[in-house]
């Protein structure tokens, strides 16, 4: 397995895109109940905090904020992938791959991960996460998009 270079700091604040192996399909924002569960599935094992979280039909953003003393969104990141997944039926595609290390075909292996270094980043990655569904042309206003964390005020 790959040694990826990773940042790790210990009650960090991360900003992630998670994207489906298959962009053309709407699992997420068709499956959300699923997925949300997914999320506080693993926030009940490994606790965070939710500062913004957007699904949307192929990819989902999310900043999130860990307790002081664990550094370990990785694990995380895993459990949600492994919990959807599992609540999937085994109907999707498997590359040759894929089916020899018994993996599922929904997820991208990889994600993007940003620390978020100040007040700025953490401003301008949540309104990243809430305006994602008006760039993508899915509503008019943040306001509009049901799988949201966003709340209007």
């Amino acid at each position: 397995m790959p040694n990826y270079r990773r940042f790790f700091a210990p009650g960090g604040t991360w900003f992630f895109t998670i994207t489906l192996l298959e962009r053309e399909t709407k699992l997420l924002s068709e499956r959300h109940r699923e997925l949300r569960h997914a999320i506080f599935w693993t926030k009940r094992r490994l606790p965070f905090r939710i500062d913004a979280l957007v699904i949307l039909p192929d990819h989902l953003h999310m900043v999130i904020t860990l307790p002081p003393d664990d550094s370990d969104y990785p694990t995380r990141i895993r459990f949600i992938k492994f919990q959807f997944s599992k609540s999937m039926p085994k109907t999707e595609r498997r590359s040759a791959v894929r089916e020899k290390k018994g993996e599922r075909g929904i997820w991208q292996r990889r994600y993007w991960e940003h620390y978020i270094r100040d007040e700025r980043d953490f401003r301008n990655h949540i309104a990243y996460c809430y305006y994602n569904p008006i760039k993508h042309g899915y509503a008019a206003r943040m306001s509009d998009w049901p799988h949201s964390t966003y709340k209007a005020t």
